[in-house]
């Protein structure tokens, strides 16, 4: 099909489900298949209907943001083992015990696997990981003043590929995933910030290895770079990246904070076309800082700029031509969880940057 606003469906039903809420979606625009990440499992449907093709299940851990890669067809997705509420809501779900130990990966789904439903995603070879020993020295570690976790650090979730920051557009691109916050409203600044991990997704193809949850592996590799992004505090941090080749930025959907004099807004834009730039920050002497669009809404108090567009935590994919998918979550009565995706569009209203397209 044509991916063009007069092509593609304005609404996609994406079904219920018994797992966890809607946590991402993907998109093969070549092969024409569409993503949903269910927190323990991941749908395959196909773009032009919707229909379900099948799903990956099995999984004992928190699956996060996904992102589909156009060079080599795979879906890439954060994945989290841990013991925090969370986690073990997860595990009194499923009436499991996990590994007594915190562990963070990057999954690599083999998705042209995935053909039928309850496929297994460990079982049937469909799923890889990558351990990620940053996130765990940052979540089972310390922060300055003593309490649990560095950086204020609660785990993973949002996760998109692009070019480097500050990079030409269409230059070699890198994987970037993001760490999740607590809130901890009494922390007075070490939360207002975001990190943002860099790696090669081709070296992490290289070390991929088959997850045994109830024993995870620590096949892993550090990160090439740590970005730091301000955007105050927030509810779990960034729980969707999306890389936007339309006008080179990066979707950053967060759950809005709660902190006094933060703009607490639902979405901010990262200006890809600008390089890092090394700045102080509660952490270190020196850290590389992303920055922001100007564009949206002002916060004269921090000097941040962001959005009053609603979703995107649950989902979003840019088709790099100023149309969009956005999920729309929602929960039934009978305790089901389901999502619309609905198709949007760039508008010149920079407060209202994004609009469902209309019939």
């Amino acid at each position: 099909m044509n991916f063009d606003i007069n092509n593609l469906p304005r609404q996609i039903d994406s079904g219920l489900w018994d797992s966890e809420h809607l946590q991402g979606i993907a998109v093969d625009p070549v092969k024409g298949y569409i993503y949903y990440s269910y927190t323990m499992i991941l749908v395959k449907a196909r773009l032009d209907d919707g229909v379900i093709i099948g799903w990956a299940g099995g999984l004992f851990g928190h699956l996060g943001c996904i992102d589909f890669n156009d060079e080599n067809g795979k879906v890439y997705a954060s994945l989290e083992y841990k013991h925090d509420s969370i986690g073990k809501n997860i595990m009194k779900k499923l009436g499991i015990q996990l590994a007594a130990e915190n562990a963070f990966y990057i999954a690599i789904f083999d998705v042209d696997k995935i053909d039928r439903p309850n496929m297994d995603a460990t079982r049937d070879g469909i799923m890889k990981a990558v351990y990620i020993p940053d996130v765990v020295d940052w979540y089972d570690g310390k922060r300055a003043d003593g309490n649990a976790n560095s950086f204020t650090v609660s785990g993973i979730d949002g996760l998109s590929i692009g070019p480097v920051f500050g990079a030409p557009k269409n230059s070699e691109t890198r994987l970037m995933l993001c760490s999740g916050i607590y809130e901890n409203p009494e922390v007075n600044s070490e939360n207002d910030y975001h990190t943002i991990l860099q790696f090669d997704w081709r070296e992490l193809d290289k070390i991929a290895a088959p997850l045994s949850q109830l024993e995870p592996h620590h096949i892993g590799m550090r990160c090439e770079t740590n970005y730091f992004l301000d955007i105050a505090k927030t509810t779990w941090g960034i729980q969707n990246l999306e890389y936007d080749a339309y006008n080179q930025s990066w979707l950053v959907c967060v759950y809005r904070g709660k902190k006094e004099g933060s703009p607490n807004l639902p979405m901010y834009i990262i200006d890809g076309t600008v390089a890092p730039v090394l700045r102080d920050s509660p952490y270190d002497k020196a850290v590389p800082h992303l920055t922001l669009r100007q564009e949206g809404i002002y916060h004269e108090e921090t000097g941040l700029y962001g959005t009053r567009f609603p979703k995107g935590q649950e989902g979003v994919y840019s088709f790099g031509n100023g149309l969009y998918y956005f999920a729309y979550a929602f929960k039934t009565e009978e305790k089901k969880n389901g999502g619309i995706i609905k198709l949007c569009r760039r508008t010149n209203d920079p407060q209202e940057p994004f609009a469902p397209v209309e019939e």
